[in-house]
């Protein structure tokens, strides 16, 4: 087939690339010129596992090419995919002003019936508001359909060759046959539903993972005050199949450019139908809470922050991935900031995307260092906040050492306890054992 892919981004960038290995002439779209001449050159301007050896392959062969030109791109195409983004507007709703752009430059470049998908997650009945946005612009026949995304970035490539399931929401059946059809190869599992189903399904499967990781830290919480270890109680809450073990990992909470964003929304529109979603408002809430537990821990070892050195390891919303968006990261150093703290950071991968995304921390009292040693050298307290492969197997003994206090606060639980215990280190992790525990294991 040929497929026109509106929109560049980590979901239209993975699924063009994707569906070109599948054998398809796909055409990426994207207004930004520069990111368009990247591209063209060969070059993936997001961290991505195993994209850019993929997009590579499919422009040698032919397959794939990207371009500003939506109008030409549009004319000839089998399948029109929408993956623009739905960023979050201040009350919360998704901002569909890119998916109206798209849809009414869309409708000015169809020449004959043209299959129009919106990938981006949209709040329930957008899809027929595209269709409104189209048809505005043109007489020729098309239909229009929900297929929602459920990649995770760090192994987006993987998710879209290998999906758990696809939906594919419409109300035709000519469209509902091509999707099924340019879809088959990926797996068997293809559920077929009305469209404002489909859009319901994006923002009912991440609100819930999003609950499942709020519960968890709730959990883990209690577990600390009394004496429980939150890692065990995951393994046993998750072998109940009604459960699961996936999204029972305590931590620091969510980030990124989806569950925050589409719990809002969800929240939103509920509001919008005057339901009030009390348990989503939860899910939220703990979120935004358990990130400041690491400040908690802070206290609880060091006293006032105001002078200290504090190192933190890990930017990105979670590893594998140089996305920034609503990354833990970003509200703790300015918590430690406002508190007086020095702060020196390292990242593997999203450094630099994190400085030039949060450039107003670039200031005096943040030290933006070049490995991992030499945000932890010196400091009174080292904050692990992604878990890279590179900090999980960091040397205990090394850290130790360097450091000038002995904290060490864990957000992600990277570490076993007994390995830690084999040191000075003071530890703090999440809903596993305090350091007066450590001082048992050790002494066993």
């Amino acid at each position: 087939m040929k497929l026109t892919v509106v929109g560049t981004g980590y979901v239209g960038l993975v699924s063009g690339v994707c569906f070109a290995e599948l054998g398809h002439e796909v055409t990426g779209v994207d207004k930004l010129s520069d990111k368009i001449d990247t591209l063209n050159k060969g070059e993936v301007p997001i961290y991505e596992p195993d994209l850019h050896s993929l997009m590579v392959r499919n422009q040698e062969r032919g397959r794939l090419r990207f371009t500003t030109d939506l109008r030409q791109a549009v004319q000839g195409a089998d399948v029109v995919i929408i993956a623009v983004g739905t960023p979050s507007l201040p009350n919360g709703e998704a901002n569909l002003s890119y998916i109206q752009s798209a849809a009414e430059e869309i409708g000015q470049a169809l020449e004959r019936y043209t299959v129009i998908v919106t990938k981006s997650t949209v709040p329930v009945g957008t899809n027929a508001r595209v269709a409104g946005w189209v048809r505005e612009h043109t007489d020729v026949p098309f239909d229009v359909a929900s297929v929602p995304e459920f990649l995770r970035e760090g192994s987006a490539v993987k998710d879209t060759m290998n999906p758990d399931r696809i939906v594919i929401g419409t109300n035709s059946t000519a469209a509902a046959e091509l999707l099924d059809q340019l879809h088959r190869p990926l797996t068997g599992k293809i559920i077929h539903t009305d469209i404002n189903s489909a859009e319901m399904i994006k923002y009912a499967s991440n609100a819930f993972l999003a609950t499942k990781i709020s519960f968890i830290n709730e959990i883990a919480n209690i577990c600390e005050k009394v004496g429980a270890n939150v890692e065990e109680v995951a393994i046993g809450m998750g072998l109940d199949q009604r459960i699961g073990s996936s999204f029972l990992k305590a931590g620091i909470g969510y980030g990124g450019s989806c569950f925050p964003k589409d719990t809002q929304a969800l929240i939103q529109i509920a509001g919008n139908v005057e339901y009030d979603f009390k348990l989503l408002q939860s899910v939220v809430e703990v979120n935004r809470l358990q990130r400041r537990n690491v400040i908690d821990k802070l206290h609880a070892s060091l006293g006032g922050l105001r002078g200290r050195t504090i190192g933190i390891w890990g930017l990105s919303f979670k590893p594998g991935t140089d996305d920034v968006r609503d990354a833990p990261a970003f509200e703790i150093i300015q918590w430690l900031l406002q508190e007086g703290a020095l702060v020196r950071v390292y990242d593997p991968i999203a450094q630099n995307n994190f400085r030039r995304t949060f450039s107003q921390l670039d200031v005096v009292a943040v030290r933006w260092c070049d490995d991992q040693w030499e945000a932890a050298d010196d400091c009174d307290a080292l904050c692990l906040l992604t878990e890279w492969e590179t900090f999980v197997q960091a040397d205990l003994s090394r850290m130790e050492s360097i450091m000038r206090g002995k904290v060490l606060v864990d957000g992600r639980n990277a570490y076993r306890i007994e390995d830690v215990a084999a040191t000075q280190l003071q530890y703090y992790s999440v809903g596993r054992a305090v350091q007066g525990q450590l001082n048992v294991i050790a002494a066993q």
